[in-house]
């Protein structure tokens, strides 16, 4: 006779499957969500090596009571977060979180197919103007998707930023006019920007 305390191995649970058709899906969400952790990330860095304003000095006993060292003002930090304002390591830093922003959200989300009519070029980072573009869109899309910017933040930034850049980022004459117009055939070429007016051209 059996045990009546025993109970019987309760079987074990079958294996979770995904379909085929939707790894795709996943695949997107994992991409867009590295991004987004990648960008938090660099922020943090960003905010933790901002020094802290310097102490204010106390003016001289000579000075007059509106005198203050030129020290003392306290450094209210960059002047301004776009990138061509930066320089040396923090452009690097600010080029490499930008570039990791373009190739796993912009472009497998915004990129379009490749033709005459909407060029581009896999070095985009070579081309200044493409640069300033996308990293304007860039914060636009990091201030416009935040929880703070309410539910119609995501849909104010495609109005009034992405489907102006993308005009002029992929048209015909923009930056990329020289540059890949079929996936068979990539093409890089920056092309040439007006000279600077001289002493002589501006009088």
């Amino acid at each position: 006779m059996s045990d009546p305390t025993t109970s019987a191995p309760e079987p074990e649970p079958e294996p979770f499957r995904v379909a085929d058709e939707n790894l795709g899906d996943l695949a997107s969400t994992l991409a867009a969500t590295m991004a987004e952790v990648r960008q938090h990330g660099v922020i943090l860095d960003r905010l933790g090596s901002e020094s802290e304003p310097p102490t204010p000095v106390a003016p001289a006993d000579n000075a007059g009571p509106d005198a203050v060292a030129a020290d003392a003002v306290p450094d209210s930090g960059p002047a301004s977060v776009f990138i061509l304002a930066l320089g040396g390591e923090a452009y690097a830093t600010e080029l490499a979180a930008l570039a990791d922003w373009v190739h796993y959200l912009f472009l497998p989300v915004y990129g379009r197919e490749i033709s005459t009519t909407r060029p581009w070029c896999a070095t985009w980072y070579e081309h200044p103007e493409a640069v300033a573009r996308l990293h304007a869109l860039w914060l636009a899309w990091q201030q416009l998707t935040d929880a703070e910017a309410g539910l119609s933040g995501p849909s104010t930034w495609h109005r009034d930023h992405l489907d102006h850049t993308l005009a002029q980022l992929r048209s015909p004459d923009g930056p990329f006019a020289a540059c890949t117009t079929s996936p068979a055939r990539p093409t890089h070429r920056v092309l040439a920007t007006p000279a600077p007016a001289t002493e002589d051209g501006a009088r």
